[in-house]
């Protein structure tokens, strides 16, 4: 009788013990990103909200891109004369609009490209993303370096906060907007989609038949940010005529642009296994070996990896930026040209904001495909107008902007050259991360991390040779001036680098 009570005992300890692990939390650091922030005064993410100061019109405007893409959104801003100063009046007066303003922007390169999340399956975890950029703006916290074990307390919060990524802003504005609601922040955010979607309406009649042109990254393809907003615009403006939408995701274009290793190697002199940009195996770009004299590739100085012979590749990789583009656009094209009825394109938003950098290349591919023959017959002119528009959504952010401050009274009195400038990287003194030979997040780690396991992956550190690369910093020289000029000023003038010298690691 004792042994069958003591059986039935352990029956029903097991059954307990099985039930509990079968409903309840399993064991691990899974948190909400939002309670962190809002009430975990123990957590990095903590940002004490009671205390914001709200509608000060002498903080900062913050900027943030999943990398340095963003900073032609920044470029476009700070080179803004749209209205007049004295007036406010749309009216240009030869002053720069936001000369008495200044700026905190942050670039998540470790986390980047952005627009990878959605099609490997994590969304969720780009969410994650978009929001600790958000927090990093509103908070004071940032490190000095990337080997600080302890962060600094005295970066400003911000009044205003743009959105300077597509794919960030298509998965992540309205995420952003909930939670400074729940937060109690009036705080205005303004993301870069509708602004390019307005300029895309600009040189359109009302009852105009014609075709839009979305270049974009994948995850701002997918989730389908610019047809949606070119679609309602239409409805609401109602415009008349049959306007079609033609996107075109470009698989490692950004990265490319960015110089991220798996998309562009400038040493690399054969085919790459790490290689993740488009080719003739790719499944989500694929390059088709029967229009390459479509493409008109440069395959000098191994901007083209290939595997075989030159005449018959067996395989192809794409290794400087201008191919990508080449492929990208003929793509474009080739989707066009494939669709029943379609009307000629007119305009093409750059839906990246890494691709403003190469505007000019852009134009003159289409320009070259607009004069292309075969057989004694153009291929693609019947598809396309003479003169194509380029949108930069960046021009109309500025214009949004710049109403904002007005209608809040926020207009600042200090200088551009107060600005800042802020790269994430990988946090080295977290054991949980997995880095390649370069010190950047493997790709499997990168996009097979899980959302909820809230901790620091990277650092949050200021601008300098040694966290970009000497392709980027000539490239903001050449295209972004005044920002190039301002990101140097942080550099040389600001405390928070004070590192940077006394470490002699070299400045921009």
């Amino acid at each position: 009788m004792k042994d069958s009570k003591i059986k039935l005992a352990v029956v029903l300890l097991l059954s307990s013990l099985i039930f509990c692990a079968c409903n309840s939390e399993p064991l691990s650091t899974k948190k909400n990103l939002e309670q962190c922030i809002l009430s975990d005064t123990s957590s990095y993410f903590y940002v004490n909200v009671n205390n914001y100061p709200e509608k000060n019109n002498k903080l900062p405007i913050g900027i943030f891109d999943s990398g340095t893409g963003g900073l032609t959104v920044m470029d476009a801003i700070v080179n803004f004369d749209g209205f007049n100063n004295e007036s406010k009046n749309l009216n240009s007066d030869g002053i720069l609009d936001f000369e008495k303003e200044y700026f905190i922007y942050l670039a998540d390169q470790a986390n980047m490209p952005y627009g990878n999340y959605p099609s490997c399956g994590k969304t969720d975890l780009l969410k994650e993303h978009i929001l600790k950029d958000a927090q990093f703006l509103l908070s004071n916290k940032y490190y000095q370096s990337p080997n600080d074990n302890k962060f600094k307390t005295d970066k400003l919060p911000i009044k205003a906060l743009v959105v300077a990524c597509n794919t960030a802003t298509a998965y992540g504005l309205e995420d952003i907007e909930k939670f400074l609601t729940k937060a109690k922040l009036n705080l205005k955010v303004i993301g870069v989609i509708n602004a390019g979607v307005k300029g895309a309406f600009e040189n359109i009649s009302k009852d105009e038949d014609c075709s839009i042109g979305v270049m974009a990254t994948e995850g701002t393809v997918s989730s389908k940010g610019y047809v949606n907003a070119i679609n309602k615009y239409r409805t609401d403006l109602k415009f008349t005529g049959e306007i079609q939408v033609f996107q075109q995701a470009g698989v490692g274009l950004a990265g490319a642009i960015d110089g991220v290793s798996d998309y562009i190697d400038k040493h690399a002199k054969e085919i790459r296994k790490k290689y993740k940009g488009p080719s003739l195996s790719s499944k989500d770009a694929k390059i088709d070996i029967g229009i390459l004299n479509r493409y008109n590739l440069d395959w000098s100085s191994n901007k083209v990896l290939y595997s075989g012979k030159k005449a018959n590749p067996t395989d192809i990789q794409l290794n400087s930026i201008e191919n990508y583009i080449y492929y990208n656009v003929v793509s474009l094209l080739e989707q066009i040209r494939k669709s029943s009825n379609a009307k000629p394109l007119k305009t093409i938003i750059l839906g990246c904001t890494h691709y403003p950098f190469y505007k000019n290349v852009f134009a003159k591919k289409l320009k070259e495909l607009y004069n292309l023959k075969e057989n004694n017959e153009y291929i693609y002119r019947h598809l396309m107008h003479k003169e194509i528009t380029l949108i930069d959504p960046a021009i109309n952010t500025a214009k949004e902007l710049y109403k904002y401050l007005k209608d809040n009274k926020l207009f600042g009195n200090e200088s551009l050259t107060k600005s800042e400038f802020y790269i994430s990287v990988p946090n080295v003194l977290n054991t949980n991360i997995e880095i390649d030979s370069s010190g950047n997040f493997t790709y499997e780690y990168k996009y097979g991390r899980i959302a909820g396991d809230i901790q620091e992956y990277v650092k949050q550190v200021p601008f300098s040779k040694v966290n970009l690369l000497p392709e980027v910093v000539t490239m903001l020289k050449e295209k972004t001036p005044l920002v190039y000029k301002l990101i140097t000023d942080f550099n040389q003038n600001s405390s928070k680098t004070e590192f940077l010298r006394t470490a002699n690691l070299g400045l921009l």
